[in-house]
């Protein structure tokens, strides 16, 4: 249902009062905003530095979601994404997978219970040399359209003035639906519950050299268990953390990778815009995380989930959002292998 501006703005206004008790949520989606960045009015210094809290960044963390484990897996594809892609990693094989369960926030010690939304980050490899990256959210939708207006979104939420919220939503009341998404969603018990949306659309390209417009997710095969507020409050700072290195160490854990196909006319430029239910979706593969290690010294702790490193058979789309990305993210991946001495150092135990 669309609405007249007039409608809109008491709910606008409710909505954003809000927002001044969630406002870290500001912070927690920059896997998915890192970047959107235009030469002439951003850089990614500018936008990071609007992510970090009065504290200042989290030396030797990444800038944002800064809080995460690591694991690795497995992707067996099925075959069926041959369809829609050349790309090597949906010929039917098995493929090594270096991931990152995450939380959005730039507090490495953020407690679990505080998370607005959870991140997921992978790196499938093949045999011929290629990679794809990727890194995604439990959100069903992003909460601007834009780099600028997500600064201005960054901007609004930390000004003084009581009003800056407000007019903010009066000039984008799209974030009004990830707002009710971040206020309203119940969380579940563990990572290995939630499903990982990609949001931004991105090219594949089948071997007639069709191309197909995409987003896909990763689907968990355990059913959720949904935690009340009550029930969240009342979890350890680490539960997720601890969670999934326990479950995974019991038997592995399993997502399936949907890839939903756009139909012509579906927004593939904006993430704040969802597909309706009923596009094609195809069941390319299972994803299976066999192995658990603490990020320290994790084998993902030095990889920059570039969202624009893909294979051969994906490429970006009009969606403007990767590239953006990946410039933000080099710019973390330098700041934070630079500051080596202040990550926290690996203790081990004398053999």
């Amino acid at each position: 249902m669309v609405e007249t501006a007039k409608q809109s703005r008491p709910f606008a206004f409710r909505a954003c009062t809000t927002i001044a008790v969630v406002v870290g949520m500001v912070a927690l989606a920059f896997a998915y905003t890192a970047g959107w960045l235009s030469a002439r009015r951003l850089t990614p210094e500018k936008l990071i530095a609007a992510l970090q809290s009065e504290s200042g960044p989290p030396l030797g963390h990444r800038r944002n979601h800064s809080k995460g484990i690591c694991f690795t897996g497995i992707l067996e594809a099925n075959g069926r994404g041959t369809a829609l892609s050349t790309a090597s990693v949906f010929a039917p094989g098995v493929y090594p997978v270096v991931g990152r369960f995450n939380i959005g926030g730039t507090d490495p010690n953020q407690p679990d219970p505080l998370a607005q939304v959870r991140g997921f980050g992978i790196r499938i490899t093949t045999p011929d040399g290629q990679e794809w990256r990727s890194a995604m959210i439990d959100a069903p939708v992003f909460a601007a359209p834009t780099a600028q207006a997500f600064y201005e979104f960054l901007t609004a939420a930390r000004n003084n003035d009581p009003n800056a919220l407000k007019k903010y939503s009066a000039v984008h009341p799209e974030i009004l639906a990830f707002v009710s998404w971040v206020k309203n969603h119940l969380r579940t018990e563990s990572w290995t519950e939630d499903r990982f949306n990609s949001l931004d659309s991105f090219i594949f390209i089948d071997a007639t050299e069709t191309k197909h417009a995409v987003r896909w997710s990763f689907v968990p095969e355990t059913p959720p268990v949904t935690l009340t507020p009550s029930e969240l409050a009342k979890r350890e700072p680490n539960f997720l953390m601890e969670d999934i290195a326990a479950r995974v160490a019991a038997h592995p854990q399993h997502w399936e990778l949907m890839i939903t196909v756009a139909s012509p006319g579906d927004p593939t430029a904006d993430p704040t815009k969802s597909w309706p239910e009923d596009r094609q979706t195809i069941n390319v593969g299972t994803l299976t995380v066999q192995d658990v290690q603490q990020e320290a010294d994790g084998p993902c702790r030095d990889i920059n989930y570039d969202p624009v490193v893909l294979p051969s058979g994906i490429t970006t789309s009009d969606d403007p959002i990767p590239a953006a990305r990946s410039a933000a993210y080099a710019f973390s991946y330098d700041s934070r292998t630079s500051e080596a001495s202040h990550y926290p150092r690996v203790t081990r135990a004398k053999q």
